[in-house]
């Protein structure tokens, strides 16, 4: 059990931490390209903006999957991380590809136009946030500031305001190392985070924290209007639906995953019966009947 378990320690904290560089694209007329390949060390994943286009995040740029056909971009290779879909694109962290002209590390970026161009909205040049979340509708940001910077110490803290301003948070009874951290899309007092501890979730804010699971890791959070979805490990994986208000817990079906499990859960804010996951071992799958059964559309990083 325990060996299990620190495999999927492992594997998350290399996707969290580790680097590379690739050329993975030539330039291009079009922004998007059609896309036939792999790809490593996936970031984040969510539908960002209005184009039903399922976004991943990584370190060569963004990859997306969309009706049945993948893209890459032919510009834009940057390290994305701390990646977050929002309904009108994405913000992100993380740090410059080779075609780029951004400070390293990026600060705080986000992209209205599918990634063809970025706003910086704090700490360029100063601060990777690999434990970020934001808002889909509210763009409220919760981040954990790994180091020192010129406005911030390290710590938790909130944003309401694009990153203008900034609120300490004490985020207490909240332990472990923390993998992923979730925000409601219009409330931002709840928030979840996954950590080597469990899964935690807050009411106010990021204030305090308690524990919603036992004796396993928590490993991806993703928040809709009504519910946390939450993944976990301990000797198998799981994927659960925590109901905010009343705490209800109901259990997921997942595909078959062999010391495996989901990283980050998506779902399509234009079709709820659509979510998506993403695994520690560069899998993905796609379910369109409310996660009753699961397509793979990318199998150990490679396109499907």
């Amino acid at each position: 059990m325990i060996k299990k378990a620190m495999i999927i320690v492992t594997i998350i904290s290399g996707l969290l931490l580790a680097g590379c560089i690739s050329n993975d694209g030539d330039e291009e007329s079009a922004f998007e390209v059609p896309f036939d390949g792999s790809m490593e060390h996936v970031h984040g994943m969510g539908y960002a903006g209005n184009d039903n286009g399922l976004y991943f995040a990584s370190h060569t740029g963004l990859k997306i999957y969309r009706e049945g056909e993948w893209f890459k971009t032919s510009k834009n290779f940057n390290d994305y991380m701390g990646f977050n879909a929002v309904d009108e694109g994405f913000y992100t962290s993380g740090h410059p590809g080779e075609d780029s002209d951004l400070p390293n590390p990026i600060g705080i970026q986000r992209s209205f136009d599918g990634g063809k161009t970025l706003e910086s909205l704090k700490f360029e040049g100063e601060t990777d946030f690999h434990a970020m979340a934001v808002g889909f509708n509210s763009h409220n940001i919760f981040v954990m500031n790994p180091a020192k910077n010129s406005e911030l110490k390290q710590g938790f803290y909130k944003s309401q305001d694009d990153g203008e301003s900034w609120e300490s948070v004490n985020a207490s009874g909240l332990e472990g190392e923390i993998f992923a951290l979730a925000i409601h899309p219009s409330n931002s007092n709840h928030v979840a985070a996954a950590t080597t501890n469990g899964v935690f979730v807050s009411n106010d804010g990021g204030s305090n924290f308690q524990i919603i699971t036992e004796a396993v890791q928590g490993t991806a959070v993703f928040f809709n209007e009504e519910n946390l979805y939450y993944a976990s490990y301990s000797t198998i994986p799981s994927l659960v639906k925590y109901n905010i208000e009343n705490g209800n817990q109901k259990t997921i079906n997942l595909p078959n995953l062999t010391e495996d499990g989901p990283v980050y859960i998506a779902q399509n804010p234009q079709d709820n019966q659509e979510f998506a996951i993403y695994t520690t071992k560069g899998q993905a799958y796609i379910s369109k009947d409310g996660a009753e059964s699961w397509d793979q559309i990318l199998e150990d990083g490679k396109v499907n």
